[in-house]
């Protein structure tokens, strides 16, 4: 039997339910229970969240009602089967080890996901137009090989070039971006101007990339050999630490943290707020419909592949700053959980869904999981079976909501 009630009572619940949350972790932090660790800072962040969500749309004073029943509970669960099930898996995490529930276990997992997220954003457009991009991965192999090699100290031995000066720091970022957005335009134009399926388009261009990087690493005095001895101020890129020490025990914020909020805020602001974001979804929904409205096609999906290169090409650069090194290995199967964090964030293999927020938390969901199952040390090879599964139950949800639209 369905219960309705009132848009208001349902904010009003969010409301108290949420300070209710704040008030518990208020009442666990200064109980001094060691056992549980930071579980109450992370119960006062959840409740204010919660809280704040009920109170903004309590005043919003949005009209309407809301239907509790059998069919909306399993459309809940369909829609949020791979969050819940990531919320059952921390818990039993937290209990078998406790030590789970600390903001520096926290703070190392969006470290971990800071640049899988920006590579994410950036094969989420190829997916909108129900493609997909193989070559990502070998992408970012690229971009932290070339910005590497252009940023090793005077006084290393085995530097890559000899006789290179000391170059502003943003000069091999650009170079190494503008590589990849060069075989993001190769990636377009066999797609947009062939009808080239994307996963043979990227595919073959994939392994042009491996072998361009491949040799480029090849070259005399490297000689293949991992590149070291990485100047500071281009490490600090990806290692620096914000806010450490702002209290005891704090190890500070990743610089990696806040420039993938930045690169989520404009690729937000892209999709939903521009013309070139609005022709993705056009393009993805139904391709015809698109030319006959007047978008132009070819040009569209070559600025697709080329803002997805780009995205690649940063997050190539920062994985070289944060390891201080690289090799022409870098970034392999990247692309692969890349889609998949996509799939798992909502992002529809037909083509014309996807949200930037769905991005995100698949990403996070999957570096959770993995984190995770590392942590209570989990065979690696059990952690390949459950992302197997995760990825297969993702898809299947996906396409059982493609069939019922």
């Amino acid at each position: 039997m369905a219960k309705v009630i009132s848009r208001a009572k349902y904010d009003k619940f969010f409301s108290i339910a949420g300070i209710a949350l704040l008030i518990l972790g208020v009442i666990l932090y200064f109980s001094g229970i060691r056992k549980i660790f930071d579980l109450p800072i992370f119960l006062i962040l959840i409740g204010a969240c919660v809280a704040a969500k009920g109170l903004i749309s309590s005043s919003k004073k949005t009209a309407g009602e809301v239907v509790f029943s059998g069919k909306t509970f399993g459309e809940f669960l369909t829609n949020n089967a791979i969050l819940l099930a990531m919320l059952v898996l921390v818990v039993v995490i937290c209990i078998l080890q406790p030590r789970f529930m600390q903001v520096r276990v926290a703070l190392d997992i969006l470290t971990q996901s800071s640049t899988k997220l920006i590579m994410a954003l950036g094969i989420c457009f190829t997916l909108l137009i129900a493609g997909t991009d193989l070559s990502a991965g070998r992408m970012v192999g690229l971009a932290a090989v070339i910005s590497a090699s252009m940023m090793q100290t005077a006084t290393y031995a085995n530097r890559f070039f000899p006789d290179l000066p000391q170059v502003e720091v943003w000069i091999p970022i650009l170079a190494a971006i503008a590589a990849c957005m060069i075989f993001g335009a190769l990636n377009g134009f066999l797609v947009a101007k062939y009808d080239m399926h994307p996963f043979i388009a990227t595919l073959a261009v994939q392994v042009i990339i491996y072998g361009t990087c491949s040799l480029y690493f090849d070259m005399p005095p490297n000689n293949s050999q991992p590149i070291g001895g990485i100047r500071p101020d281009f490490s600090a890129l990806g290692q620096m630490r914000l806010l450490s020490g702002i209290w005891k025990g704090f190890p500070g914020i990743s610089i990696l943290i806040p420039i993938a909020l930045v690169i989520c805020v404009i690729i937000w602001f892209v999709l939903n707020k521009t013309v070139f974001g609005k022709n993705v979804y056009a393009i993805g929904g139904n391709r015809e419909a698109a030319v006959v409205a007047g978008i132009n096609v070819f040009r569209n999906i070559m600025g697709i592949f080329i803002l997805a290169s780009c995205l690649y090409g940063v997050a190539g650069v920062l994985e070289a700053a944060r390891t201080a090194g690289a090799t022409n290995n870098y970034g392999n199967g990247y692309e692969l959980d890349a889609i998949a964090a996509c799939v798992v964030g909502g992002v529809s293999l037909n083509g014309g869904i996807g949200k930037v927020g769905g991005i995100v938390m698949g990403v996070l969901i999957f570096t959770i999981i993995q984190y995770g199952l590392q942590f209570i040390n989990v065979s690696p090879m059990w952690q390949q079976v459950i992302k197997g599964v995760i990825i297969a139950v993702a898809v299947a949800i996906d396409l059982t909501k493609y069939r019922r639209k």
